[in-house]
């Protein structure tokens, strides 16, 4: 059953101004505005809208959510292809944090031992 942009709003705990969003950004299309009342979206845009937000928590930029979009009635080795690539990155993304984790469990041991509160090790660390 078709709901207004409210209700969408509401059943998927979103804001309109996303809907509006998805729909500037050519994601999802604008139902056509009746004569009378408001414009209805259909459970096919609903799920679009849905599609969309489960990608985001996975990771994937619009940008790449529009491609998966377009990529809809294509072979699944084009599908796997995008998401090898995003898998790629969220690994050397991992990669860099578990970096950052090292360094930061180092810097706040050092501020544990500091006996010195006239300098901090994690700012003489920051400066050149």
């Amino acid at each position: 059953m078709a709901q207004t942009i409210s209700k969408v709003a509401k059943t998927l705990a979103i804001n309109v101004e996303t809907i509006r969003f998805y729909e500037r950004r050519g994601l999802i299309e604008q139902p056509a505005k009746p004569e009378v009342g408001y414009r209805h979206y259909p459970n096919d845009t609903i799920n679009r809208i849905r599609f969309i937000k489960r990608s985001q928590e996975l990771g994937f930029t619009l940008n790449e959510i529009a491609n998966l979009l377009n990529l809809n009635d294509s072979p699944c080795g084009q599908v796997q292809e995008l998401a090898e690539h995003k898998l790629a990155a969220v690994k050397e993304k991992m990669v860099d944090l578990r970096r950052l984790e090292k360094a930061l469990n180092a810097l706040l041991a050092q501020c544990q031992s500091n006996v010195d509160d006239s300098h901090c090790p994690i700012i003489d660390s920051l400066q050149p």
